[in-house]
């Protein structure tokens, strides 16, 4: 006679056999969706936009995968603050790209080191963190020069959609552009593999 034990795992049943790991235990869960925020106006050259698409692979071992693909250029805000904008040269708002990844990155649930959003979150989270590699257009951003920024990504939602908000949080000398404040996000999806 089999023992079985009966999980829920990012919302999908799984079963385990005493002893035994299923094969469906093994499949990563992957999510995906978009940037849009603001750096503050404290940062080099800010306010910035920040657009872009986010990925990010959990293997069920406890490891995780991310990658984010941004655009970047001065706000709208940065055309009357000092940076003092051309309106009408696109040119002048320094538009620049950044390309984010994390291997072999730590995976927890505990989501109360997450930001808060308004309205609150509740229900199931996913909280990923690791030493961030950092492009800016295609070559290494310049302050990897001064040093290992870490990456925070928490993926949160509520009672209605399960996974629903992603934010990330730089650490070290990546805050210098990005700022020290949590990047907004969304999940636009979320499936098994």
């Amino acid at each position: 006679m089999r023992i079985q034990y009966r999980r829920v795992f990012f919302g999908i049943a799984v079963t385990l056999a005493a002893g035994l790991v299923t094969a469906q235990d093994l499949r990563l869960v992957h999510f995906k969706g978009v940037v849009n925020d603001y750096s503050p106006s404290t940062v080099s050259g800010g306010p910035w936009e920040i657009r872009g698409t986010w990925s990010l692979d959990v293997v069920r071992s406890g490891t995780a995968s991310f990658s984010a693909d941004l655009t970047m250029e001065t706000s709208d805000y940065g055309i009357t603050g000092a940076t003092q904008v051309d309106p009408t040269n696109p040119a002048t708002r320094s538009p620049h790209t950044h390309h984010i990844s994390m291997t072999n990155a730590t995976v927890s649930y505990d989501t109360s080191v997450c930001p808060a959003n308004s309205p609150a979150t509740s229900g199931s989270g996913v909280v990923v963190t690791s030493t961030a590699t950092t492009t800016g257009n295609g070559s290494p951003a310049p302050f990897e020069s001064k040093g290992s920024s870490t990456l925070q990504v928490c993926i949160t939602g509520g009672l209605t959609v399960e996974f629903s908000n992603m934010t990330l949080v730089y650490t070290g000398p990546a805050t210098g552009h990005f700022g020290p404040q949590a990047i907004h996000g969304v999940v636009t999806q979320v499936s098994t593999k």
